[in-house]
């Protein structure tokens, strides 16, 4: 068994300490200081809250979870007696630089030290890491108590073992590992995501359709059998032949263009960035966005509680 910590009291790392100890695992969690780790808790203790009262069931109490998940303010007492970390800091290359070189230095060579970076390149963060080949990233998806999708991506150093002990890890966590063969920018969930945002983006741009009908065909259509048949499974069902044919006369039609449209940076630009600021593509109040959210949770349950 893994001696597992979690570096980061934001937004991912507590969820990811909580989606270990839901699965039973003793788990460390470093925050900068005591104010961190206090918020941390309370993201936690909301979290389970969540889980409770949309259905949930929990297999031990709250206090039992709750009691797997030790804290410290303090970066030596994290790592000592770890064989497995994973850092959730901020998405700044220097930042996580300068985290796996202390790191690294402060702990034995067998410890395997894993980043939650959505999209940074692994060889570029395992070259601050000393004995780079125990380095690997585990990109978790929010919330990642819920989400059973982790991209496994290695880094160009990475040894075997060190994605074989991953991977056993994960699947303790509950989780469902993607492990991807080599590195690319965005690894595998973000480049399809956003495939699907730049072909809405242009259809929005073009007046092709309305934001709220963009969103209907996705929520109300292949939206929904995406969530039990992946591309390619879509696929053979289809039949190949069709496919075959529709992507050769459609492929030229999609959008290919390698930047953003106005329609997305005239809102950035007045400073319209979604929820957090009222306004995006659409209008936002707190009871709207909560409603939203928990909505969104509900569903990730119950999947969740029927895939368990």
């Amino acid at each position: 068994m893994e001696r597992l910590t979690v570096i980061g009291c934001g937004t991912m790392g507590p969820s990811i300490a909580l989606a270990a100890a839901l699965a039973g695992l003793s788990v460390n969690l470093y925050g900068i200081n005591n104010v961190d780790i206090k918020q941390g808790k309370i993201h936690i203790n909301k979290k389970l809250k969540n889980l409770k009262s949309l259905g949930y069931h929990l297999l031990q109490e709250r206090e039992i979870i709750m009691d797997r998940i030790t804290t410290t303010t303090s970066l030596f007492n994290a790592i000592e007696g770890r064989s497995f970390i994973i850092e959730a800091i901020p998405e700044e290359v220097d930042l996580k630089k300068k985290l796996f070189t202390q790191i690294s230095g402060l702990c034995g060579k067998d410890v395997i030290i894993a980043s939650n970076t959505s999209g940074l390149a692994p060889s570029l963060l395992s070259s601050s890491v000393v004995y780079p080949g125990r380095f690997i990233v585990t990109h978790f998806w929010y919330p990642a108590h819920l989400i059973p999708l982790v991209e496994v991506v290695p880094a160009e150093m990475t040894q075997r073992k060190t994605v074989n002990r991953t991977l056993v890890l994960l699947k303790k966590m509950n989780k469902k590992p993607v492990f991807l063969k080599k590195e690319i920018a965005g690894f595998i969930g973000n480049r399809l995501q956003f495939a699907l945002f730049r072909e809405a983006l242009y259809l929005l741009q073009e007046g092709i359709a309305s934001k709220d009908d963009i969103d209907a065909a996705v929520i109300y259509g292949f939206g929904r059998r995406l969530c039990v048949t992946g591309p390619f499974v879509s696929a053979d069902l289809g039949g190949l032949d069709i496919y075959a044919e529709i992507s050769d006369y459609l492929f030229e039609s999609l959008t290919n263009s390698d930047r953003s449209f106005p329609v997305l940076k005239n809102l950035v630009n007045n400073k319209y960035y979604g929820c957090k600021t009222g306004k995006g593509f659409y209008e936002w109040t707190p009871s709207s966005s909560q409603e939203i959210s928990i909505k969104r949770e509900k569903e990730l349950i119950r999947f969740l509680q029927n895939e368990l």
